[in-house]
């Protein structure tokens, strides 16, 4: 099938609703919007929001310290949550001219990058019925994706390494987003859906009816299918929490519960849990 691409059509004038996807990084989404991506209804970009050319904002892509550590301090959160950083007009034109879609007609724009996490407020102001896609996923998964990432990345000429103690770096991250991502629901709840990682991959159709509820263009969205994601994996969506947990040490173990043993009820508003003899 022929794509529709953005820079041959008049995508602002099609698009009805944005809708963001809101998870931290490690947390699922890159599946999630390969399945929109499928939708007859979408305007979508091959890539995150703050990979495409012409996004004006922050830069903290690889091989910036903070790629997948965005949340574990104070001076990375500042830098990200600068209104002052961001030219969303210029951005949205970008986004629209490398937009694609199955359908030319299609009219919801979708998007995601997981710093945008702590931006629902700006996107909210910035992007005309703006409707988002709120999602957690484990703690302990989340963490041993960046963990893994950082320890298995190529050396690059002049990077700076990861923080001395990646593991506790990771699991302040984790621990912050989630904290954001209440805040999030709190404020903005009523103009999207929250699902955990977990229910979605235990229960695609009923997370796939909650997004249709909320978008009713994706009338065809379908999230039991089997999809390229990251141009690593062509499968069914799997829930992949056991076996990344089970590649943990004890060493990474003790040190994410030294952190989120100080953040018990953030974990405990989502369901999750400190892992009791972990440390």
């Amino acid at each position: 099938m022929a794509l529709a691409l953005g820079c041959s059509h008049e995508v602002e004038s099609r698009v009805g609703a944005h809708l963001f996807g809101i998870s931290a990084n490690s947390s699922g989404s890159s599946f999630l919007m390969a399945a929109l991506a499928t939708s007859r209804a979408t305007w979508n970009l091959d890539r995150e929001g703050q990979m495409m050319l012409g996004y004006v904002g922050p830069n903290i892509l690889w091989p910036h310290p903070a790629v997948l550590l965005w949340a574990s301090e104070r001076r990375w959160i500042d830098l990200l949550t600068d209104p002052g950083s961001y030219d969303w007009p210029r951005t949205r034109k970008a986004w629209y001219f490398q937009a694609f879609a199955r359908d030319p007609d299609a009219c919801v724009f979708y998007t995601k990058t997981p710093s945008h996490l702590l931006l629902v407020d700006e996107l909210t102001r910035h992007f005309h019925n703006a409707k988002f896609l709120f999602m957690v996923r484990n703690p302990y998964a989340v963490c041993e994706g960046i963990c893994r990432f950082y320890r298995g990345a190529a050396p690059t000429a002049g990077r700076r390494p990861p923080p001395e103690n990646l593991p506790e770096a990771a699991a302040r991250h984790a621990v912050t987003c989630m904290a954001w991502q209440r805040r999030n629901l709190e404020a903005h709840g009523h103009r999207g859906v929250f699902f955990t990682y977990e229910t979605m991959c235990a229960e695609p159709e009923r997370v796939a009816r909650d997004i249709r509820a909320l978008v009713p263009e994706l009338d065809d969205l379908n999230l039991r299918q089997r999809l390229w994601v990251k141009g690593q994996y062509h499968e069914m969506l799997t829930d992949m929490n056991a076996r990344q947990i089970a590649r943990l040490g004890a060493e990474d173990l003790a040190a994410f519960n030294r952190v989120f043993r100080r953040h018990e009820d953030v974990l405990a508003h989502f369901g999750y849990a400190v892992m009791e003899g972990a440390g």
